[in-house]
Parts: structure tokens; C-alpha cells; sequence
């Protein structure tokens, strides 16, 4: 995103109930994205590229479609909106098929990203008269807003800065070709929104040429006309196999067969229960990840970190715990992801640090460390800018992986863990908890029930591992946080408490008596403990309690709306706006679905009666994360948080929470907590699809 259409967004919502002026959305609209490039295409029929997390490159930034009947003027032009219009996937496919009602008649656009490339084909053959298409194309190549310059080659253009040039090309040539100027300083700073495109000019003559936004008019022969974009970097990729390639694409999909059998080819199937979750779930996980494995959170919608730390990372916390869903998963549903999970595997033992943790968070594109506030390991000082849980989640995953390895692989993660393993002693105390750092809320610092509910579970793993050397000494770790885990436990409210204030907190020492969805963690850790120690009746007792109040203690339903789900936490104030009470998450409806699930199972392998009730928590919880749920998009997919009155907000799609559903599924099913008429089939892609989301349109 970059700053003019940040102040744009600004000047439209600044004084937006549930909107964060300056942010670029994602919560209407659909993804398409296949293997590499993520593109958003919002309900107008506006393309905007979200790929740089994923593979380095800026591309599209801003555009707009639209149609004029032939040979006429600029002001002719009917700019597509979202009035009026619809939008969907094409069949279980990532070819977003979007309706527009025009004064001309419906006119359908079709969008599909191809690895780097992508296609619009706009088909007018269905209105009235013959008309041209119009497309404005705004690039940022290098991330740049200025500086940027543009070579004409015909029936394409090409765009660029340093290292980064994109491609624009047409199957039917340009009528019309011109650069699109920026509007001064007054634009900038003026109340009002800058249109776009902006009129004709008679400035400068120049600046049609040193502007990385395209403005051109497709003759549309037939009916319809298609272009391609396509990004590279001039290092990897020649002019001349650029042009050929974007002109190819192009002319190649440039009729909707082409583009409907091109994503059918790409989209298999998955059967069992709650199928078009498990389906919008591996869709989403895939629409997310770079070509190593690693995992943006989410579409960065707040690059400017005005309202956050951004989303377009890796988190090691987010990223291993998928992981590990996904493992979990794959062996119930036999889902066909050991390339996902060597990927996910080969980059964690990449990016281990040499004291065996890992940093707060990498670029997915390449491993490289990316922007954080949580490296304490790597800077002077104390750890207590760290995040511990993250390295126990990490160690989890590699752990429970290490059963499908071998050979040279095998001995390469048993390495990782060893190193791993002595760096989670460092930040291990001597009463058995995890020292002062980090919670996984980043908000934060002390000693927390959910990091010592990572170190639990990721000992336990370990000791589970069989390990030579290793096994012997996680076990008695994982033995010692068992018992320190009861210094957290709260009676007077029958929950284990958030955390232990730090050493500098003015209650040092104190518990932090409030109910945390991240404490409910502590669930799955005491089953993956109950592998290879025992868990007592006491401790089961208490773990009923805690996972029965917090879910209860952070349940909402509003009267605004239908939306209803679990908060983060007792006094959560982030990103309220002008709401004054927490908000729904959806991590933290699907966490207290899967901790319902996973203590139920747990119980039900000791023949307590106690595991019913659960599973019927886990089951409305999961309720309301699964397609048609209160808190599920029409697509299928989860959305960070809701607001009181039914508006999405922040990161649309989020991974961890897709994860979480899937994940609880595979569980409730192996424990049959699901009705057979669950069941059914649905297409998805086998690495990389589409999803929701969208920036806000331009007036």
C-alpha cells in the first residue's frame, strides 16, 4: 500500500465507527493465487497485489476496470463499482468470476493468478452496443512511489525501478496508452480523496513516463478483452522472456474456457466430515505460504504499522502450530501434505538461531530475518523481549515430525531439538516455568500460562520422540513444569491464572488473575504429557474447571448482531474503535474448540463421563468458526476479529485460525464427536487458492 491511497482511505474513514483509517482491507472481495503471487480482487473488479511477503515483489498496488462504447472519450468511461454487482469462485476453484451492472448492460470479469501472472479477461458480449475496455494499472515496483519509469513495447508496458520491473500486456492491443501523473503536494494534503484515475493533464509532458501507473483502452473486437500483469526482477528474468511471457498469458486466456480449464487443473479433492471447512482451510494455508513453506500470517493490511506491527510475516508461534495442525490432520484425513511438511521442517532447522531459539519473525520469501520488537535474543540486554513460547512450538512440531523422517533428514532435525532443546533450558527458571518474556498476545511481559503450556507440550514431544541421549532429560523437564504449572492455579476462580507478574512489574510476583484464551493451551499440553507421564486427578479436576470457566468467563453475544465467540482476554482494549467492550476472535473461539476437544478425548481415554459435556463445548465453539457460523465469511474463511455489530476487521484470511478448525475437526472426528451427515466432498487446490478479502474502493 503505499501513502496516497493510505491518505486516501484516510480522508474517506477518518471518522469510520468500525474502519481504522489509512489501512488496506481485506475483508470483502476474494484472493486468487496459486503458487506465488497473491492478488486481491475486490467487488468493484479492483486487483491489488499482496505478494511481496511471499515472493519479494511489489506488483499492482491500485487499479481500476471499466468500460466506454468504442471510439469515444475518456469521460465516457463507466468505472466498474460494487453496486449493484456480484461475485464468486468458479465452482472450488481460484478463478474469482465478478458480475458488474453497467448503464451499457452486465458485464463479467475473471481474474486468475498463475504463478507471477495475472489474468483479467472482461467479457461485454452480453451488453448493449460494442464497447472498449479501460484499465488502470498502478504499479509499485521496489515498493517505490516515485522514482519509477515506464518503456512502451506496443501491445505492452513495462514498469520499473531498481531491481524490480512488472509487465502489463494486452491480447487485443491498446487503443489508447498514457501514464498517469500524481496530483502535486494539494492533492496530498487536501481534505478530500484524490480521484482515480486523475483527468488528462496538459503538465509536464514527461511525467506520463516517470509514473508507475498505467492508463490504457482495450479494443474489445469480439466482446471481450484480456490483460495480463507479470512480475519479475530484472536480475532472474531477461526483457525479452518477460514480454514473451506476459504477451503469452495474455493471448492464451483470452476466452473463458481457457481460464476455467487452466484453474480446474489446478484444484483436487478432500472428503470427510465438515468437507468445505477442511476445503477453505488448506485453501487458505496455501494462499498464505511462500515457496520455502513459511507462512504469512495474514494479508498485510497495515503496512504503515498505524494500528499494528504488520501481518505479512512468519511467526514461528503461528507457523509451527500450523504445522503441527496440519500434521495432526494429514494423518487422520491422509491429505497428501508431506512436501508441506518437509518444507516446514527444512525452514525451521534454516532459520534456527545459533543458541537453538528462533526470532520473533522472517520474511516468508526467503527466511530472512524481518522487522520485530521481540529479539531480545539477538540484542544486548535481557530476554525478557523474547518469545518463548515460540521455540517451544516449534520444538513441538519437529518432534511429533521426526516419526516421518529418516536417513539424513532424521538425523538433521534430531539436531534442531538438541540445540533447541538447550535453548528452551536457558529461559527455563529453577522453580520449572518459563522466565519473564513475551506472551503470545505480544502485549505483554511475565510468566505466562500459555508459554509454560508450550514448554509442557513441547518436552513432553520430545521425551515421546525417543530420542537417544535427549528423551531422558526432556522428560524430566517436562516433569518439572507439570508440577510448577499448580503456581499459577487461581481457586477462588477455578482457573489457572494469565500469568505471574515479571520482576519490574509493580506486582511483582502476583498472578494475574484473569481468564486467557491462550491459557487454554494448557489442554492439548497435558494430553501430549499424559503420553509419557501421568496426569492426576487433581490436575484433571483442575483442568476441567479451567477450560469450563474460560470459555464460559470469555464467551459473548452480542444483541448488536449474530456474531458470538470467545474474546482474547478479560480487558482486552485492542482495536475496539469506538466499541467498549472486547472483541470476538476468531483464534480464540476455534482454541477453546480445539482445548474442549482435546481435554474431552483426553478424558474419554480414561472412561470419564466428564468428556460428553466438553465435546458439546467443542462443538458449539467450533460452531461458530465453521462455514455458515456466526463468525465464517461467506467463503469459508475466518477473519482475525468481529466487531459487536457484525463488521470484520483486521487480517482476513488468518492462518492460526484455520489451522485451529482444522485441526479441531481432524480430533472430533477420530473421537467420533461429529454427525455422520457432516460428510461431504469438495475440490481444493493441493498447494495454494483463493479466499476473501478486499481494500475499500475509491469513491
Amino acid at each position: 500500500m503505499q501513502l496516497r491511497d493510505a491518505l486516501n482511505d484516510y480522508k474517506r474513514h477518518r471518522d469510520h465507527e468500525t474502519r481504522f483509517p489509512g489501512e488496506c482491507r481485506t475483508t470483502t472481495g476474494r484472493f486468487s493465487g496459486l503458487d506465488g503471487r497473491l492478488v486481491h480482487v475486490d467487488e468493484d473488479g479492483r486487483l491489488r497485489d499482496f505478494s511481496y511477503p511471499l515472493v519479494g515483489l511489489t506488483g499492482v498496488v491500485r487499479s481500476r476496470v471499466g468500460v466506454r462504447p468504442a471510439g469515444a472519450a475518456d469521460s465516457e468511461t463507466t468505472w466498474f463499482d460494487a453496486e449493484g454487482g456480484d461475485q464468486r469462485y468458479h465452482g472450488d476453484t481460484a478463478l474469482v468470476v465478478t458480475t458488474h451492472e453497467t448503464p451499457h448492460g452486465v458485464v463479467s470479469q475473471y481474474d486468475l493468478t498463475l504463478g507471477d501472472v495475472h489474468v483479467t479477461h472482461v467479457d461485454a458480449s452480453e451488453a448493449d452496443g460494442e464497447l472498449d475496455v479501460a484499465a488502470c494499472v498502478g504499479f509499485g515496483p521496489d515498493g517505490r512511489d516515485t522514482q519509477i519509469g515506464q518503456l512502451r513495447h506496443g501491445d505492452a508496458v513495462e514498469v520499473y525501478h531498481a531491481e524490480e520491473h512488472d509487465y502489463l500486456a494486452s491480447a487485443t492491443g491498446f487503443e489508447t496508452l498514457r501514464g498517469e501523473a500524481f496530483g502535486g503536494f494539494d492533492g496530498l494534503a487536501g481534505d478530500a480523496p484524490d480521484p482515480y484515475p486523475r483527468p488528462v493533464s496538459e503538465d509536464r509532458y514527461e511525467d506520463g513516463q516517470l509514473s508507475g501507473d498505467v492508463v490504457g483502452v482495450l479494443p474489445a473486437p469480439d466482446g471481450s478483452a484480456t490483460f495480463a500483469t507479470l512480475l519479475t526482477d530484472r536480475s532472474e528474468r531477461p526483457r525479452a522472456d518477460a514480454l514473451d511471457a506476459v504477451r503469452t498469458a495474455a493471448a492464451e486466456y483470452a476466452d473463458v474456457s481457457a481460464l476455467e480449464r487452466a484453474a480446474e487443473a489446478q484444484v483436487g479433492d478432500v472428503s470427510g466430515p465438515y468437507a468445505d471447512a477442511v476445503a477453505a482451510d488448506l485453501r487458505v494455508l496455501s494462499l498464505l505460504s511462500g515457496p520455502r513453506g513459511l507462512r504469512a500470517a495474514g494479508p498485510d493490511f497495515d503496512p504503515y504499522y498505524v494500528y499494528s506491527g504488520g501481518y505479512g510475516y512468519t511467526w514461528f508461534r503461528d507457523d509451527s502450530e500450523i504445522s503441527l495442525f496440519l500434521l495432526e490432520s494429514d494423518r487422520r484425513f491422509g491429505l497428501g501434505l508431506s512436501e508441506w511438511h518437509e518444507k516446514s521442517a527444512r525452514s525451521y532447522r534454516e532459520t534456527q538461531l545459533d543458541d537453538g531459539s528462533w526470532p520473533h519473525r522472517v520474511w516468508p520469501f526467503d527466511g530472512s530475518l524481518a522487522p520485530g520488537w521481540a529479539n531480545g535474543r539477538l540484542e544486548a540486554g535481557d530476554d525478557v523481549e523474547y518469545q518463548a513460547d515460540q521455540t517451544g512450538s516449534v520444538v513441538s512440531f519437529l518432534a511429533s515430525y521426526l516419526a516421518e523422517t529418516d536417513g539424513e533428514e532424521a538425523e538433521a532435525v534430531r539436531e534442531t531439538l538438541e540445540r533447541a532443546f538447550d535453548g528452551m533450558d536457558d529461559t527455563l527458571a529453577d522453580d520449572g516455568r518459563p522466565a519473564t518474556c513475551q506472551n503470545a498476545w505480544e502485549d505483554a511481559s511475565g510468566r505466562f500460562a500459555h508459554t509454560a503450556a508450550t514448554f509442557l507440550e513441547a518436552y513432553s514431544a520430545l521425551a515421546a520422540a525417543d530420542i537417544e541421549g535427549l528423551s531422558e532429560r526432556a522428560l524430566a523437564r517436562a516433569e518439572d513444569v507439570y508440577r510448577a504449572i499448580d503456581d499459577l492455579w487461581v481457586p477462588e476462580r477455578g482457573i489457572y491464572a494469565l500469568r505471574e507478574y515479571g520482576p519490574d512489574a509493580d506486582r511483582a510476583g502476583e498472578l494475574d488473575e484473569r481468564c486467557d484464551s491462550a491459557a487454554l493451551a494448557l489442554s492439548s499440553a497435558h494430553r501430549t504429557y499424559a503420553e509419557v507421564g501421568e496426569v492426576d486427578e487433581r490436575r484433571l479436576d483442575r483442568l476441567v474447571s479451567h477450560v469450563e470457566t474460560v470459555t464460559e468467563e470469555l464467551y459473548r453475544d452480542p444483541a448488536e448482531s449474530d456474531v458470538a465467540g470467545l474474546i482474547r482476554y478479560e480487558g482486552d482494549g485492542w482495536r475496539t474503535r469506538t466499541q467498549d467492550d472486547e472483541k470476538i476472535w476468531t483464534v480464540s473461539t476455534a482454541w477453546g474448540a480445539h482445548a474442549a476437544a482435546s481435554l474431552s478425548a483426553h478424558l474419554s481415554d480414561r472412561g470419564d463421563d466428564r468428556a460428553e459435556s466438553l465435546a458439546a463445548t467443542a462443538s458449539e465453539l467450533l460452531g461458530h468458526v465453521l462455514p455458515g457460523g456466526s463468525l465464517c465469511l461467506a467463503n469459508g474463511y475466518l477473519p482475525e476479529q468481529v466487531f459487536d455489530e457484525g463488521t470484520p476487521d483486521s487480517a482476513t484470511p488468518l492462518g492460526w485460525p484455520h489451522a485451529l478448525r482444522l485441526a479441531t475437526v481432524a480430533l472430533m472426528d477420530e473421537y467420533e464427536m461429529i454427525d455422520a451427515g457432516s460428510a461431504a466432498t469438495e475440490r481444493l487446490p493441493p498447494r495454494r487458492s483463493a479466499n476473501v478479502g478486499t481494500p475499500d474502493a475509491d469513491d
